[in-house]
């Protein structure tokens, strides 16, 4: 019978997406604790409710297992294309147990047994670990975020072109990482959740024709759907991420990335945020 949850442990609570567990959970009125990475952080994951802010590294076991001393549940999300990631991620259920701590809620990613994409064949390790770990678990897979559109939008702002580096007529679902916060917060502190492993998505599948519809219908104006070059969107990275970038995109080209909508309507009770009001936001924002 699972037990009750007062205390969590957020990891890199100072991420772009991981952040938004934060808000989730003080609004459930447990004890926040959020791990960073870079101390300069901590005030801003203080101000999104945490009661109280660790500096940790994901490679050191000691650090890891100080931050999670005394915590009833833990939250982990990986940072993107993380290197080693499915042995950092076994540490870190390793020191979970050390710890202590009950339940592990792992956010992931949508087929994490896609073998040709690094991203997703690194999850599956840690999921099984996370399992045999004897803690009460729970296994987010979400899709796409929605807030990987960011980046995109200000260039659609400046220059009226949707251009992503695989092919056009490639189908993939969104989630806004938002509703994945906010799944992932119920499974911290409820039990319905409890050794379960739930598919999160909010959209039906979409071209990036689409996408760029639903921009120039929020826009007012025309947004053209195009092809980015895979060497322009590989050239910020480093060599090893290239790589897995390119076996991503070559998988896209194929066969996008999709998945079912149920689970988290259900969950969530309500309808999941929408890809339209996303972009409004992204509209209405001084900083976009």
């Amino acid at each position: 019978m699972a037990g009750t949850v007062t205390s969590v442990l957020a990891i890199g609570a100072s991420g772009k997406n991981a952040g938004f567990v934060v808000p989730e959970l003080a609004r459930r009125g447990v004890a926040v604790r959020g791990m960073v990475r870079d101390a300069a952080t901590t005030q801003r994951v203080h101000e999104q409710g945490a009661g109280e802010v660790v500096v940790g590294d994901l490679r050191d076991h000691a650090s890891l297992v100080a931050a999670m001393r005394g915590m009833d549940a833990v939250y982990y999300m990986a940072p993107a294309f993380f290197p080693d990631e499915s042995e950092v991620g076994k540490g870190v259920v390793a020191a979970a147990v050390e710890a202590g701590v009950q339940r592990f809620v792992f956010s992931g990613v949508i087929h994490p047994m896609l073998s040709r994409l690094v991203n997703h064949a690194a999850k599956p390790p840690v999921e099984e670990a996370i399992i045999a770990s004897g803690m009460e678990f729970t296994l987010l897979q979400p899709t796409v975020f929605y807030q990987n559109l960011s980046h995109a939008w200000h260039k659609v702002v400046e220059t009226g072109v949707l251009a992503e580096p695989w092919a056009l007529g490639t189908r993939h679902t969104r989630v806004d990482y938002r509703d994945v916060a906010e799944v992932a917060a119920i499974a911290c502190t409820g039990d319905a959740l409890v050794n379960g492993t739930f598919e999160l998505v909010a959209t039906a599948p979409m071209t990036r024709s689409d996408v760029a519809a639903l921009m120039a219908d929020v826009l007012g104006r025309d947004v053209r759907a195009d092809v980015l070059p895979v060497e322009t969107a590989i050239a910020p990275f480093p060599p090893a991420r290239q790589a897995a970038m390119v076996r991503m995109f070559a998988w896209y080209d194929e066969h996008g990335l999709m998945g079912n909508r149920l689970a988290l309507r259900t969950i969530l009770d309500r309808e999941p945020r929408t890809l339209r009001a996303y972009f409004e936001e992204l509209a209405a924002s001084p900083a976009h």
